[in-house]
């Protein structure tokens, strides 16, 4: 399969695999794998099905796997895949399990094990943070940095639509950092996940026979962003471009750390559900959900606007980039920290 039909393969298969997989998988399954309201975090009205982390697993891995066999690849971009396709494997089957077992879940210190695996299968087949010369700091960074993502995307799926359009705006700006430089594992895989999420996102966003993406199909796209966010080379054109990854993922992560800031500063365990996250503030204070969605995207581009920046520019610039908006996400903090939590 040439470039001139590879990439529009990997882009629309996945998308058409989705859309058409989806009433059968929502007829099939979606009683027995569907999430229930709570009155607290979860206040729909009935249960809705959380299959969209099937769907975009499905289509992804397929997607993937017909261009293994079907492609002639540079050497090593098999090697790389198969840490993905394994470490992506462990990743949704412990989300799965997790939403097969609602409410009680998996407990938390056997996530973190089966996170760290999956980590490290990716670190066994190569893929790693490449900017740091000292193994161990190398292999500490990507474990640290695989396992914050996948929880960080997990912890942003609180609200319809937010979790996967943070993950196509990221899958989109990975794409157009990497595919000039022709890592066609890291294109590819972006291509599959903008086309599987790109199917999905209308089924979480609709009203009647709404699907949700569930724990499988949020921390396997954090799994999914993060490792193939390692895979492309950012300093090229700059020499502090590596650094680009932190732009590109900057509101998921942000998101993270300031929910968990907001809990401690409750003194309320970390890792407990809340109403802290910055969707459900901005709801309180009464913006719309279109609204919410519409800023964080234009923040996930704006931020992946200045990733790309990052790579093309001189370390003056960069430090400038780095202090404004170190500055400017100080001052949405204090802003957001003083709205009301559900």
């Amino acid at each position: 399969m040439n470039d001139f039909v590879l990439y529009p393969f990997a882009l629309l298969f996945p998308f058409l695999l989705g859309a058409v997989l989806a009433p059968f998988v929502y007829r099939y399954a979606g009683r027995k794998l569907a999430d229930k309201p709570d009155g607290s975090l979860k206040k729909h009205r009935k249960s809705v099905p959380l299959i969209g982390g099937v769907l975009i697993f499905i289509a992804v891995l397929t997607t993937l796997t017909i261009i293994r066999f079907t492609t002639d690849f540079p050497t090593g971009t098999l090697h790389y895949l198969r840490g993905v396709f394994i470490g992506g494997g462990l990743i949704f089957a412990l989300g799965l399990a997790d939403d097969l077992t609602k409410p009680k879940g998996v407990p938390v210190a056997l996530k973190l094990l089966v996170q760290a695996a999956a980590a490290l299968a990716l670190m066994a087949y190569g893929v790693h943070v490449q900017f740091v010369q000292n193994s161990f700091l190398s292999y500490a960074i990507t474990f640290l940095w695989v396992v914050g993502l996948t929880n960080a995307f997990n912890l942003l799926d609180i609200m319809d639509g937010l979790c996967i359009s943070q993950a196509v705006v990221c899958a989109l700006g990975l794409l157009i950092i990497a595919l000039p430089q022709e890592f066609i594992y890291v294109n590819v895989g972006a291509l599959a996940l903008l086309g599987a999420c790109l199917a999905v996102w209308p089924l979480n966003a609709r009203k009647k026979h709404k699907i949700f993406l569930g724990d499988s199909g949020s921390t396997f796209l954090g799994f999914m962003v993060a490792s193939l966010s390692m895979g492309t080379a950012y300093s090229a054109h700059s020499e502090i471009g590596f650094l680009a990854p932190l732009f590109m993922l900057a509101l998921p992560l942000f998101d993270t750390a300031f929910v968990i800031l907001a809990r401690v500063l409750k003194k309320k365990n970390p890792l407990k559900g809340s109403g802290d996250h910055i969707a459900l503030r901005l709801k309180k204070r009464g913006w719309t959900l279109r609204t919410i969605l519409s800023v964080f995207i234009v923040a996930g581009i704006f931020f992946n606007s200045l990733a790309y920046a990052l790579t093309r520019c001189g370390a003056p610039v960069a430090v400038c980039l780095f202090i404004v908006t170190g500055a400017l996400l100080g001052l949405v903090t204090l802003w957001l920290l003083s709205l009301p939590a559900d």
